[in-house]
């Protein structure tokens, strides 16, 4: 199958998680796999970095791990994955996962993940990049997060019109179908989005 772009998938590295979020990111990565996408992440062999992986490789996709040489060394490469690449630090890990997605979709995680989509968000925000940012918030896992944001603007520290930089789904398939349509539409220019309250 032609590959018809790159999504990166951040998400949890931890297995001591609910079978719940484990399932999900399988079945994210098996749709991806089925509709062509190819996917990139951070390499891990355990929580739903693996999941995402292996629901991509069991139904013929191709998955590219970035990873840190210490985490290699570590022994948490995911030695499954189509591809890895080796970076020599956390910040060239994430430079080299971004400037290779087409798109974003993120998993439920702890401080890794959190840091890794809050940064991307704040790029968004300031131009750096211009690509679909999807929030696959399993069981609401986001949405407290996404109240953050919006508190943050009603409270004057952002502007509202920058509370609609990611787009929420509850659904693997939901989270496909938001990033084709961005995708399709083409993302619109954070400075063309009007200041209304957020929906």
């Amino acid at each position: 199958m032609e590959i018809k772009g790159k999504i990166c998938v951040f998400g949890a590295s931890s297995d001591r998680i609910e079978n719940t979020f484990t399932e999900t990111a399988y079945e994210l990565g098996a749709l991806m796999a089925q509709q062509g996408w190819a996917c990139v992440n951070g390499a891990g062999s355990a929580g739903l970095m693996r999941a995402v992986s292996d629901g991509v490789l069991d139904h013929g996709g191709f998955a590219t791990g970035v990873i840190p040489q210490f985490m290699v060394d570590n022994g948490w490469a995911y030695n499954r994955l189509s591809e890895l690449i080796v970076t020599p630090d956390m910040h060239t890990r994430k430079e080299k996962m971004v400037e290779m997605a087409d798109a974003f979709i993120v998993l439920p995680g702890g401080c890794g993940t959190l840091e890794e989509v809050m940064e991307i968000y704040t790029w968004k925000q300031l131009g750096i990049i211009n690509k679909p940012i999807i929030l696959l918030s399993t069981v609401g896992f986001y949405k407290p997060l996404v109240e953050m944001i919006d508190r943050c603007a009603t409270l004057g520290f952002m502007q509202t019109a920058h509370t609609r930089l990611w787009k929420v789904a509850r659904t693997p398939k939901d989270a496909l179908l938001k990033l084709e349509k961005e995708l399709k539409e083409g993302p619109q220019p954070v400075e063309k989005l009007r200041d209304v309250t957020h929906a």
